[in-house]
């Protein structure tokens, strides 16, 4: 019978994704995982591989296709013997739909049963609401609702088509506990301008709107996560770099060639600065941890993530177990996760998770800032450039390049007295870099 090719869940919280690309036609054969199409997630491009041999009948969702629900079928495949009259296409309910290129409209919610199966993001709607596969189904204003009043949502009953979870199922809800109780209480989370106040202030035609992608959507929503729900403290300190540039220059200069004569290595300040925040985890492994409601995670492994910028935004890929690993190997493993993440073409589980992150906008300049910690770790440290300086040392006044480093902490998880362990820790190691080696 025929087989229907869903769109797969390629990372624990992705509920959609986007058809880009389809590298097989209708009618064309096919094996057990060929590739046939690609889909965009959140940040990657990932490729979906067909899971039986057959014929390729129907492409039930086209290229361009957006916001298609995870599990959604979105082709469908023959076995030997079979022709199109055997295809049955499921329901979908409202299409999939390719983004308008207009101004969005701003975000409400209607009540009343024309308005319940309307979304209050102007993106057009997902298929129509079903429970399985352990998702529930309910407006964004729902969500947001449920999540303000520490409701658990998935014992809540929807009122909407199909039994879609909306606003007033939220409202008809008793909060579970005082905690909750509190919660209402308490101001509500600063809502920005709206796009129809915001459009009005610049005459029409003096501007252009270019619709968010994907990426740029997560980005915003995780940024405004950190700032809403992490309370952000800063530390900020200065390390000199020449003794560190010395042992860099020496180690590639003696790096082993291949057979054209091509070093095999060629470090970057960065990569003494991933061991150095690797190696310093583990000597203050306090600091090396995860805020979580039930507990505090404290990891083994210091995972770094260190932010790229790609067009459009940025991945955080991660170099796992940094502390365990030389200066020649995470050279190496960064280049091809940064090379690999500007073609948008990393796994979920090559930038999800870590323990911590490193934003480095030293080679643009930047003397000093304070970056945004990227949840769920507890810390993120800003790098800035290396610089020559007069610095006085024994009461005399010499030139060193330094280089000003400035850790953001979640205070909830990791307070000043230990930021500052951790700064010195890693101050330690950048500047007796002999350290990191042994």
């Amino acid at each position: 019978m025929p087989t229907n090719v869903l769109m797969p869940a390629l990372s624990p919280n992705m509920e959609k994704g986007k058809i880009t690309k389809w590298l097989k036609k209708e009618g064309e054969q096919v094996k057990s995982g060929d590739i046939i199409a690609e889909i965009e997630t959140d940040k990657a491009t990932m490729e979906v591989e067909a899971v039986d041999e057959g014929k390729l009948g129907k492409i039930i969702v086209p290229e361009g296709a957006e916001d298609v629900a995870v599990n959604t079928p979105i082709a469908v495949i023959l076995s030997e013997g079979e022709d199109a009259s055997a295809i049955k296409v499921p329901p979908q309910g409202p299409a999939p739909t390719v983004a308008a290129k207009q101004p969005p409209s701003p975000p409400q919610e209607r009540s009343g049963p024309a308005a319940d199966n309307r979304s209050a993001n102007p993106t057009p709607a997902a298929p129509m609401p079903q429970k399985g596969n352990g998702r529930i189904f309910a407006s964004p204003l729902a969500r947001r609702l449920a999540k303000q009043r520490n409701l658990d949502i998935t014992v809540v009953k929807g009122s909407g088509p199909h039994g879609r979870i909306i606003a007033r199922d939220i409202e008809a809800s008793k909060p579970a506990s005082m905690a909750a109780q509190r919660l209402q209480a308490a101001p509500a989370a600063a809502i920005g301008m709206p796009d129809e106040m915001i459009l009005k202030l610049y005459e029409p035609g003096s501007y252009q709107v270019v619709p968010h992608d994907g990426m740029r959507k997560i980005i915003a929503s995780r940024l405004v996560l950190a700032k809403q729900t992490i309370p952000h403290f800063y530390l900020t300190i200065s390390c000199a770099l020449d003794a560190l540039l010395a042992v860099r220059e020496k180690l590639n200069t003696h790096a082993p060639q291949d057979k054209q004569k091509t070093p095999l290595w060629k470090l970057s300040v960065n990569d003494f600065v991933i061991k150095s925040m690797a190696l310093a985890l583990q000597r203050v492994p306090d600091a090396n941890v995860t805020w979580t409601e039930a507990g505090m995670l404290k990891h083994k492994a210091s995972d770094v993530g260190v932010a790229v910028a790609i067009e459009g935004g940025l991945f955080t890929p991660i170099i796992r177990k940094a502390e365990t690993k030389t200066l020649a190997q995470i050279s190496a493993e960064m280049k091809d996760l940064a090379a690999r993440a500007r073609k948008r073409r990393l796994a979920p589980h090559e930038y999800q998770g870590g323990t911590t992150a490193i934003s480095n906008l030293g080679m643009y300049g930047i003397q000093e800032f304070s970056a945004v910690i990227n949840p769920p770790h507890a810390t993120i440290l800003a790098v800035g450039a290396g610089e020559k300086r007069a610095v006085v040392e024994n009461d005399t006044v010499v030139v060193r390049t330094v280089m000003m480093v400035t850790l953001s902490c979640d205070h909830r998880a990791v307070d000043g007295a230990l930021g500052s362990e951790l700064l010195r820790a890693f101050k330690s190691y950048i500047e007796d870099p002999a350290l990191m080696l042994a």
